[in-house]
């Protein structure tokens, strides 16, 4: 079993994680969790835990686990992108077709209010690269 488990555990926060170094060479044969360091994805900061310093090998498996859970993150933001599309319609087919004046009176202002919301950044952003690609093509 011990050969199974990663040398390093990171437990995801909301904005990184900590990182553990995992340990099975021990008296009792349990699994010990050495804390190292806290790991900060949006400024990128690592911060070792208490005195510890971390080694080169532990910075360079931090930084690649750094890269690879952005790369998730990113990828889930997108995907949340396409579900909300897909909702956005099933919302316009839903009023359309089952929605009883109740349900709407619930909900209208609010939809409308995050369309009109939603509308104003993405054609304020559409015109900023316009205006861009204009400036870059002159």
């Amino acid at each position: 079993m011990a050969g199974d488990l990663p040398d390093y555990y990171f437990r995801i926060r909301e904005n990184g994680a900590v990182v553990f170094k995992v340990d099975t060479e021990n008296r009792q044969r349990r699994i010990e969790l050495d804390e190292i360091a806290t790991v900060n994805i949006r400024n990128g900061n690592i911060k070792p835990h208490g005195d510890r310093a971390l080694s080169d090998e532990e910075r360079r498996v931090i930084t690649d686990w750094m890269a690879a859970r952005t790369a998730t993150l990113a990828r889930r933001d997108m995907d949340d992108i396409h579900r909300a599309i897909d909702h956005l319609n099933l919302t316009a087919q839903w009023v359309q077709s089952r929605a009883t004046d109740e349900e709407l009176d619930e909900v209208t202002d609010a939809l409308l209010l995050a369309m009109h919301d939603l509308r104003s950044v993405l054609v304020r952003r559409k015109a900023d690269r316009i205006t861009k690609g204009t400036k870059a093509a002159e």
